[in-house]
């Protein structure tokens, strides 16, 4: 006997990320962690416009959504003691990493369904080079942002990152 509630279809259940409308939740920007979570990450992805927001965020693990505009990028950063993993859902563009700030050694062009790992200590930037936002999740071990970030924008993401 299954103990499980059972769905109509697999992929709709009340989560609002996995609702065809996402859109209209977008404005209530929930950090669902560290609570049990599921969602349907392509469409999460896809419909987040923000240039990042944490979705979920735990004692040892964070998932932000990205959206970068044409021509944008996340910036050039580090992160010490953090790995970081960055899979594509949309677009296009260029990753560059380095052990030194200014010698980016590696680079690769990255397409829908790309993944990127960024170990610990790595300089690393993702570069737009389509005509569209690319639309990214980024998932960090530990959590890099404070719980419930949103920047709407790359320059609300600055000018938040100068404060903690």
């Amino acid at each position: 006997m299954n103990n499980y509630r059972s769905y109509s279809n697999p992929y709709d259940d009340n989560n609002p990320m996995n609702n065809r409308d996402y859109s209209r939740y977008q404005n209530r920007s929930n950090d669902y962690g560290p609570n049990p979570f599921v969602v349907n990450m392509e469409n999460a992805t896809l419909q987040n416009d923000y240039f990042r927001t944490a979705l979920w965020t735990g004692t040892h693990l964070q998932l932000t959504l990205m959206s970068i505009k044409p021509g944008e990028d996340i910036g050039l950063e580090i992160h010490p003691n953090t790995d970081q993993f960055l899979r594509i859902e949309q677009g296009q563009g260029v990753v560059m990493m380095g052990k030194d700030k200014d010698n980016l050694t590696f680079q690769k062009r990255v397409y829908d369904n790309y993944a990127i790992f960024v170990p610990a200590g790595t300089w690393h930037n993702v570069i737009n080079t389509g005509r569209k936002p690319l639309k990214l999740y980024s998932i960090y071990a530990p959590p890099q942002h404070p719980f419930g970030t949103v920047h709407v924008t790359k320059q609300d993401a600055e000018e938040q990152e100068e404060r903690y």
